[in-house]
């Protein structure tokens, strides 16, 4: 099984970064950056990791991001996600074999995962939803085994694949309770049990609290800081804000869209046979990503957009892509209900689930890649521009004040070192350069975003024309990009 996923990831990657789409998510072109800035930035170290997005993606992607040529590319960010599709689809096959008693259930589940272009799109990227899988789909693993042999090792690795989880996505914080009660309820031990996992699995909660307050002050930053999705989506309503009936049609769309409309009726109805096979602990598991989405949608200020709801648009599509492993159990539970003949039936029922990526073999018929097109096209634009400008420009060492976010892919995609730049996560000096750019800045180069920090601290009329407008870059449906160099003695330059 292992081996299989292997391959279909590996040509997965090859065949998206052939296309050039490993980084359309401006989220993947920045976790990527995150990690890459940890080892190659002017203030290198733990503090770059930040704050709000949870460091283990970043983490896993430390060995890789260090190769210019992996950074560039992207690659960098795609081999750990792939690494951890694998995982999850192992830790799936693995798992849905030993509810269900067969083989043929368990390659259902894992084909039916697999075989899916938004999955392997997401597995291709710098994103979070790869390595949240194969913590999930981990920890499912060793509480089905636990059930079955009652062992205190089980019980600490579901800790471990739990505490993974909460270092990856908030997701894997919600799940937490949610074990340690099914352990008290069900364990012959269950008090020991449930504190074994809660002791282990709470460590990756109380250590990102404490990480927030180290770099930030306040434990609670993710949540009410500058960054965080109730800070970035502010009071504006969108479809589901506080209202339950909006909430679950906006969501149940977004997975049916992310799992294709015949493992959407597939699956849920090999849900309910799996409940009746009595199978309940792994169709709750399952369940909670989902369920924690429509409680974001909710209440924690997280919209979905789609285009077949209005505002007919893309945005947080993926997030549908919570309830897949949720559907493709339950098509290994529709391959179990059949007495014989059940690798027969689980080639039907993986080719009924496969059928619309089939008859619609498109990448824009898969919404996660046409998401990150769509949204994309302008900042792709600019990104391609401003560096190649930049690349016959620059010079090594003449260095380049700016702010870190989306202008970060420029200098990848132009070969520039991020120690080459001078920006707001190098603290307190980037502070005072904006304040007083005449007194604290001496790099050549500025790069700017019109309208944002640095376009202001380097305005004539601020900086005493120490910086002059050398460049505009002015695409459709995107602020421009500023590109200004020093006047007069270039530092570094020849």
């Amino acid at each position: 099984m292992a081996a299989c996923l292997a391959l279909l990831s590996a040509s997965a990657v090859f065949f998206f970064a052939g296309r050039g789409s490993l980084l359309y998510y401006g989220d993947a072109e920045a976790h990527l950056n995150i990690a890459r800035r940890v080892v190659d930035s002017q203030t290198p170290g733990y503090d770059q990791l930040g704050t709000v997005w949870l460091p283990l993606p970043h983490v896993l992607m430390l060995p890789f991001v260090r190769g210019d040529s992996l950074w560039r590319s992207g690659l960098a960010g795609a081999i750990p996600s792939a690494l951890c599709f694998v995982a999850a689809g192992s830790f799936l096959f693995g798992a849905a074999r030993r509810v269900f008693g067969s083989p043929a259930a368990g390659w259902a589940a894992a084909a039916l995962l697999a075989f899916n272009p938004n999955q392997l799109y997401l597995q291709s990227i710098p994103m979070t939803e790869a390595v949240l899988l194969a913590c999930l789909m981990a920890l499912l693993y060793f509480t089905v085994r636990f059930r079955a042999a009652q062992g205190r090792v089980w019980v600490a690795l579901a800790g471990v694949a739990a505490c993974a989880a909460t270092l990856t996505r908030y997701e894997g914080w919600f799940v937490l309770p949610f074990v340690a009660v099914w352990l008290l309820a069900t364990a012959k031990r269950g008090v020991a049990m449930a504190s074994l996992f809660s002791a282990i699995a709470l460590t990756g909660p109380l250590y990102c609290l404490a990480h927030n307050w180290y770099l930030t002050g306040d434990a609670l930053d993710f949540i009410r800081g500058p960054y965080s999705a109730l800070a970035i989506q502010g009071s504006a309503w969108y479809p589901g804000k506080g209202d339950w009936q909006l909430a679950w049609l906006y969501y149940r769309t977004a997975a049916a869209l992310c799992a294709g409309p015949s493992l959407a009726l597939l699956g849920a109805a090999g849900a309910v046979a799996a409940l009746v096979r009595r199978a309940f602990w792994p169709v709750l598991l399952l369940a909670l990503p989902g369920v924690f989405y429509i409680w974001s949608l909710h209440s924690s200020g997280t919209p979905i957009f789609m285009p077949t709801l209005w505002p007919n648009s893309y945005y947080n599509t993926r997030y549908g892509m919570a309830v897949l492993p949720l559907l493709a159990l339950g098509g290994a539970a529709v391959v179990a209900l059949v007495p014989r003949g059940r690798p027969l039936v689980a080639l039907v029922v993986v080719a009924a689930g496969s059928m619309p990526w089939l008859l619609h073999p498109r990448p824009s018929n898969w919404v996660t890649w046409e998401e990150s097109r769509v949204n994309s096209k302008a900042r792709r634009a600019w990104t391609e521009q401003a560096a190649a400008y930049l690349a016959q420009r620059y010079r090594a060492g003449s260095g380049i004040f700016t702010s870190f976010g989306d202008l970060t892919g420029v200098y990848r995609a132009a070969g520039i070192p991020l120690r080459e730049t001078f920006t707001g996560d190098n603290g307190l000096p980037w502070l005072a350069a904006v304040r007083r750019p005449d007194m604290f800045t001496w790099q050549d180069w500025a790069v700017a975003v019109a309208g944002d920090a640095v376009d202001a601290a380097v305005a004539p009329e601020h900086c005493g024309g120490i910086y002059r407008l050398e460049e505009i870059i002015e695409v459709k449906g995107a602020p421009a990009i500023h590109i200004y160099r020093r006047a007069g003695g270039m530092h570094g330059t020849s």
